[in-house]
């Protein structure tokens, strides 16, 4: 099945998703910013187990090391190797359309620009994906940003830039799995719908720096993925999250539900979400750049999961001392869950041993072990419980863990490579909730909601 591209969803899709947005993610919110964002991979079943996997490998790699204002995207998309999320933004005035890929694990906001030419990606399959190029020749309120402006010499800016006094300031930034991009930072109005809460929309901008992109190299250029950009969530104070809170636009928190269903995709929104109420929240892990949380027990079923200690342990911010704590790592841009080897095995052992007798098949060229079966899946397997700090629990349930894959169900528990004793929570365990991360407080929230 050829998985559906953006395209595909314009004209029925986004429409839909623009009814639940209005009436329940942003209920009984006043002054609520909009703009969409679209799933690369349609929902699980548009990508075999290896490409997910594949993509997540990549997804690794690429980690780095005021008002009730809101900002809320669609997600969509279609089945490719990289990437997950993006969104369609305005950018500029007269204002022009960029899709930018969606990226809680780093910082910096940026598109390919005028400039590039043949060092940035001139098409992409990905359908309805027009790619277009920044001019800041044509944009009435651009502005390039100087080596001068606090934003350029604020601390994660400085680790990436090379700023000569009196010039422009400009960053050269590379992934682990190097992809690179380099340019420099202009300033200019984004656009977004405004959500009135009373089912009314209306059209808004901001003002933000990103980058300018001159080149780009690595799969940033690869066509069967190519987006115009892309724009970071992750906790540093450069994101466009923090620039929009800093201007009294948002605050500084966002939110997504994904839909694990078909279709895929959901909704991501930044800044206050109301409605509905979290039922669980757990406190952020401090001084890291990546939104992490302690994990106090695992249940497969009614039976407890042992947890390993570990010798290195998290900072204990109260006490200045280190301890043996599992972190559990939410990434909605990881497909998978990833377990550190002395989890992954008594987990997915106990989770396989409630159905004895299962017929197993390999997929993938022998790669992955999935079985057959015929049953309700929720019905016979178990729920896998994670209680986090705060007695704040995340139910992963058997439609989220496992999936239909080339004629067999696949579960989506993988082992982390080497002896990482963190949890990497992807999407499989994130979707069909709403997820808040929440910056001003430190803290995740949850509730079990339909992102459809």
């Amino acid at each position: 099945m050829e998985p559906r591209g953006l395209g595909d969803r314009l004209g029925g899709f986004v429409a839909v998703v623009v009814v639940v947005l209005v009436s329940t993610l942003v209920v009984n919110v006043s002054g609520n910013l909009v703009f969409p964002v679209s799933h690369k991979f349609n929902g699980r079943e548009g990508a075999s187990l290896s490409e997910l996997k594949a993509h997540d490998h990549r997804r690794h790699a690429r980690f780095l090391g005021a008002t009730q204002n809101a900002v809320d995207m669609f997600l969509g998309g279609s089945g490719l190797q990289t990437g997950l999320y993006f969104t369609k933004l305005g950018i500029g005035n007269p204002s022009h359309d960029y899709y930018v890929q969606v990226d809680s694990g780093s910082n910096l906001f940026w598109v390919s620009c005028a400039e590039c030419g043949k060092g940035c990606p001139d098409r992409s399959e990905l359908k309805g994906v027009k790619l277009t190029l920044y001019d800041r020749n044509s944009s009435s309120t651009s502005k390039v940003v100087s080596c001068g402006d606090n934003f350029c010499t604020s601390p994660s800016i400085k680790e990436i830039s090379d700023c000569k006094p009196d010039e422009k300031c400009n960053y050269h930034f590379e992934y682990e799995d190097k992809d690179k991009t380099s340019g420099y930072f202009v300033k200019d109005d984004v656009q977004f719908q405004k959500a009135s809460g009373n089912f009314q929309t209306s059209f808004t901008s901001g003002s933000v720096i990103f980058g300018c992109g001159t080149q780009q190299s690595g799969n940033l250029n690869d066509p069967r993925a190519a987006v115009s950009g892309v724009i970071g969530f992750d906790q540093q104070n450069t994101t466009m999250l923090s620039q929009l809170a800093a201007a009294g636009k948002v605050r500084n928190k966002f939110a997504h539900c994904l839909d694990s269903t078909k279709q895929g995709g959901g909704i991501w929104a930044i800044g206050e979400v109301v409605e509905p109420k979290m039922k669980y929240t757990s406190p952020i892990v401090s001084n890291q750049s990546s939104y992490n949380i302690v994990v106090e027990k695992i249940e497969v079923g009614s039976d407890v999961i042992e947890l390993p200690t570990s010798d290195g342990g998290v900072l204990d911010e109260t006490s200045g001392s280190s301890s043996d704590q599992i972190i559990a790592v939410f990434d909605s841009g990881t497909t998978l869950a990833y377990l550190p080897p002395k989890l992954h095995e008594p987990i997915v052992k106990k989770i396989l041993a409630t159905e004895p007798g299962l017929k197993f098949k390999k997929i993938d060229n022998g790669m992955h072990p999935c079985f057959e079966y015929s049953k309700n899946i929720d019905e016979k397997f178990p729920i896998v419980k994670f209680t986090f700090k705060n007695s704040a629990s995340l139910w992963v349930y058997p439609h989220d863990y496992l999936f239909w894959n080339d004629g067999a169900w696949c579960h989506g528990w993988m082992k982390s490579a080497g002896e990482d004793p963190d949890i990497l929570l992807g999407d499989m365990t994130l979707s069909n909730k709403l997820v808040v991360y929440d910056l001003e407080n430190q803290v995740l929230g949850w509730v079990d909601h339909n992102c459809k």
